[in-house]
């Protein structure tokens, strides 16, 4: 039986952790099941990082338990239904309801129709960009979905860059357990500082753009 090492995971986590690894060996097939659930999982309600269960899945193929080209699939068919159910939740909230809502209430917060259309310029160029190293950056995959459903990102493009930079990622983790074997965890010592800066980063980011933001409409007020 593989056991996974122990970490600072919640229980859960480890049960989940463990349940891959000992359905994976009893039943490698229903372990490609699991494998796209977690992802599924992981993508919509973040129960374990991928950046854990794929380099574990990648240990499991090391020791024979588990195959490459199924392990990919079944993570890359989790990942995809995951970034689905956020892109559908984009769609739902929609530009037309945006600009409904901006136009009513969007002078509280210094915004305008004119805003939402210069954003739906700019992601019309870049959208693609955005999705596929999104799905490459922790602490924020799983939610480039959401602008590219927002501004009705052709669903075709954006399964396609959706999967290529999901398919990247998943490689490298896998890649990175079947290196480092029983090793796996180490993979978070590497990834969870990029994630945390992330994270860090588009807070200060959002920060400054509510200040601006209000900064602007105190102007506007003041003349």
């Amino acid at each position: 039986m593989v056991q996974p090492a122990a970490s600072g995971l919640h229980r859960w986590a480890e049960s989940f952790l463990a349940l891959i690894a000992d359905t994976a060996e009893t039943n490698p097939l229903q372990g490609y099941v699991l494998i796209a659930l977690v992802l599924l999982l992981e993508n919509v309600i973040p129960p374990i990082p991928s950046e854990l269960v794929m380099p574990l899945s990648g240990f499991l193929i090391q020791q024979g338990k588990l195959e490459f080209v199924p392990v990919v699939v079944a993570a890359l068919i989790g990942t995809l239904l995951g970034a689905c159910f956020w892109y559908g939740i984009g769609r739902l909230v929609n530009e037309q309801r945006l600009e409904h809502l901006i136009g009513r209430h969007g002078r509280w917060f210094g915004l305008r129709p004119a805003d939402l259309a210069a954003s739906r310029r700019w992601f019309s160029i870049h959208g693609p960009a955005v999705v596929f190293w999104g799905r490459m950056i922790p602490g924020i995959r799983p939610f480039v979905s959401i602008p590219a459903g927002i501004e009705l990102m052709p669903q075709g493009a954006f399964l396609f860059w959706t999967s290529a930079g999901s398919l990247i990622w998943i490689l490298v983790l896998v890649s990175s357990g079947m290196v480092l074997g029983a090793n796996y965890r180490q993979i978070l010592l590497w990834i969870a500082p990029m994630g945390s800066f992330v994270v860090q980063l588009l807070l200060v980011l959002m920060a400054t753009f509510v200040v601006w933001m209000l900064v602007r409409q105190l102007r506007k007020n003041s003349r």
